[in-house]
């Protein structure tokens, strides 16, 4: 009796490493098949010269749904009743999508950004407060690298529901600064060294041409705005060289340095 017993329990134990193993083969070979069909997509869609953002959110879709297709496929080769187990996902998705609307709404959300466009892969924005470059529109979130070199996920739906500024939208950006002279300076030979110096800083556009006026006067003395403008790409090397044209060319003219000034009364 203990020896059938035995036996028994080895065919049950040898039957479930077969399973474990036809199941590993079977989850192997279907995500072959799976980065196979994805592959040929992106190729087909490459060919067709469709924009990136389009052709990852495809890729994403079509990974995930032959994922749940695979892994219903197995599951309806070791026997278990697959049309039990879609309505079982079906009404489990209907209670995770009630308890967790915030993700469908991400999804939706990720339609909607591919659909409207209102930025790309590639592009420079400000959403839901965070400024960075686009790397992906995933199904459910947006991929932005950010200046300082740090990737950042921010959900769809909160972008969406929120402002979105694209900086690489329209050919041409103005960078906004300012210069502050002292209260003796002469502010109009200022405006005209300045219109000059800013003129020639490379990848400034002369047309529109670069804006220097007064802006705003001061304690220390009156406020010069200047404004050059530049292409989308060229935005930070233009501010940087135009902040050092500033400082260079009124201490190269002998401007003098504001100073606060203090009166002290005696009574």
């Amino acid at each position: 009796m203990d020896r059938i017993n035995w036996n028994h329990w080895l065919d049950l134990a040898a039957n479930f490493a077969g399973n474990i193993v036809a199941a590993i083969l079977l989850w192997l070979i279907g995500r072959w098949l799976i980065g196979l069909s994805t592959r040929m997509l992106d190729e087909q869609l490459s060919a067709r010269q469709l924009d990136p953002t389009l052709r990852r959110y495809a890729h994403s879709f079509l990974s995930v749904t032959l994922t749940v297709v695979l892994v219903i496929g197995i599951l309806g080769f070791f026997g278990v009743q697959t049309t039990t187990f879609a309505a079982v996902i079906a009404a489990a998705g209907v209670a995770v999508g009630m308890a967790w609307s915030g993700l469908l709404a991400n999804f939706a959300a990720g339609i909607f950004l591919v659909v409207l466009r209102p930025f790309k892969v590639g592009d420079v924005v400000l959403v839901a407060g965070i400024a960075g470059q686009v790397r992906e529109i995933g199904l459910f979130a947006t991929t932005l690298d950010t200046p300082d070199g740090v990737q950042t996920l921010v959900g769809n739906n909160k972008i969406f529901s929120d402002t979105i500024q694209n900086y690489s939208a329209n050919a041409m950006r103005r960078v906004d600064l300012k210069a502050q002279l002292a209260s003796s300076a002469d502010h109009a030979q200022a405006i005209r060294l300045l219109q000059d110096a800013i003129g020639r800083i490379p990848n400034v556009l002369a047309a529109p041409a670069p804006d220097v006026g007064l802006l705003e006067s001061t304690a220390l003395g009156p406020v010069l705005a200047v404004r050059p403008y530049c292409a989308p790409e060229h935005y930070w090397q233009v501010y940087f060289d135009a902040n050092r044209a500033i400082r260079e060319t009124l201490g190269a003219a002998g401007f003098p340095t504001p100073e606060q000034a203090m009166v002290v009364r005696q009574g």
